[in-house]
């Protein structure tokens, strides 16, 4: 077995058999590049083969997770056990950079789908459960992680199509759940008001940043979003509605889309995406905080470290109970890596149905409402971050929640898929947080 892996027409390296299971070696070619980046801050360049106990757990963080990736392995003939066997079926367009299996991607003629009309997307939207990224299709070889629906696509002059035979999807459609009704409004709710609160900026990070091949220049600019989150807008498709996202680990120059390459915190930190909640029964520790800001004083930048504690502050202002290690990510350039943008941002304590715990202790506490200034302050010892601090941010933060949750509201409102009641019972709840989180942030209660 030799599975080829690349990054648009570079071979990055090969999938190979070996005595306790796959391995993963590196091109002589691609380490002959000076803009040649990781596949992952665990696999550093070199010419030592990556052991299996190191690259499963990487490409399981590929796939999707529990019905769907069974679904999936069902219409395809594999295990869901099956890792190698279902990326050389799905992996032409996964999260980041690379492409697994098949021949590289001819870039310069990507192929894309056309979706007639709204019907036909309605439709697409209704198979998903059956037929998840439309796995089984000619030409789509496409995989994304998590157990929700969702589909990436490619937005062409505002039109949806599917990419076929290895081209780069922009955005990730996440229909409508049936299951927590107003899942699209909550969610475009808590995107709109990050976007809000952490503006994209742009900044020269040097000419490595941009992956310069071929025609690419050598000093290219390109936007970098800080702590921010990509843009996104509602739909309708018949009596379906969905979020559409922009990828940030896609990037448009002129006509031509490329890829940034990416790993969420559970590849980076070894776990298996079973492992992504720190408390869990799989028997695999899941990270906690303090794992997550000692993987961004390794590998990152200070400002990183900065920014992951805004993320961290917000998903508890916001009732995101569900901020696991899957839903953090670093992207990886040449010679940086650097902090993802915010995604999967939604108002858990929306829904009555859904848990109170966050997927990680803050100070030994889990749930939002009894997160006190004790927490906070411990967390900070724990993670070496300056616990003052850490309390004034917090503080300061949930006051630009308050002041800017009805605007992001009325900015939902406005979208294709319009009004939901979901949005008043959110913008109560975050309201509630962030008067509770930042009262108790402020003074400490012994006894509670």
């Amino acid at each position: 077995m030799n599975i080829p892996v690349w990054y648009e027409a570079l071979r990055v390296g090969t999938i190979e058999s070996g005595p306790d299971g796959p391995v993963f070696r590196y091109d002589a070619s691609w380490l002959r590049l000076n803009d040649a980046f990781p596949v992952s801050v665990r696999m550093p360049l070199g010419s030592d083969p990556i052991p299996p106990k190191v690259l499963h757990p990487w490409l399981q963080n590929l796939l999707p997770e529990s019905g769907v990736l069974t679904t999936m392995g069902r219409i395809l003939g594999s295990a869901p056990e099956d890792v190698i066997g279902l990326l050389q079926h799905i992996g032409r367009d996964t999260a980041g950079a690379l492409a697994i299996g098949g021949e590289p991607a001819d870039n310069a003629v990507p192929d894309y789908r056309d979706i007639p009309d709204q019907a036909a997307l309605e439709r697409i939207i209704e198979e998903l459960p059956a037929k998840p990224f439309l796995v089984g299709e000619e030409g789509v070889s496409m995989s994304l992680a998590g157990a929700q629906d969702k589909l990436p696509v490619a937005v062409h002059d505002g039109r949806i199509t599917i990419p076929i035979h290895g081209a780069p999807s922009t955005h990730i459609l996440k229909p409508d759940n049936r299951r927590v009704a107003g899942s699209v409004q909550n969610e475009a709710l808590c995107m709109a008001l990050a976007q809000r609160m952490f503006p994209a900026r742009t900044e020269v990070i040097g000419p490595l940043d941009t992956y310069a091949l071929n025609t690419m220049p050598l000093n290219a600019t390109r936007r970098v979003e800080h702590l921010s989150v990509g843009p996104v807008i509602t739909g309708v498709a018949g009596a379906r509605s969905y979020l559409l996202v922009a990828r940030y680990d896609r990037v448009q120059h002129g006509e031509r889309w490329q890829r940034i390459h990416q790993e969420d915190f559970c590849q980076a930190l070894g776990k298996p995406p079973g492992a992504k909640y720190q408390h869990n029964q799989t028997g695999a520790p899941g990270p906690s905080l303090r794992d997550f800001f000692g993987l961004t004083r390794t590998f990152m930048m200070g400002v990183d470290t900065l920014r992951l504690l805004d993320a961290v502050i917000i998903n508890v202002l916001i009732g995101n109970v569900d901020a696991h290690a899957k839903n953090y990510s670093l992207i990886i350039n040449p010679r940086r890596v650097s902090l993802a943008p915010l995604y999967d941002l939604m108002c858990g304590a929306a829904w009555e149905s859904i848990t109170l715990n966050h997927a990680q202790s803050i100070g030994g506490q889990r749930r939002g409402m009894q997160i006190r200034r004790r927490h906070w302050m411990r967390m900070a010892e724990e993670c070496g971050l300056n616990a003052r601090s850490v309390v004034r941010r917090v503080t300061r933060l949930a006051d630009a929640v308050l002041h800017e949750l009805d605007v992001a509201i009325d900015t939902v409102r406005a979208m294709p898929a319009g009004d939901h009641p979901i949005l008043t019972v959110a913008r109560d709840e975050i309201r509630k947080l962030c008067v509770t989180v930042r009262r108790n942030a402020e003074r400490d209660d012994a006894s509670a």
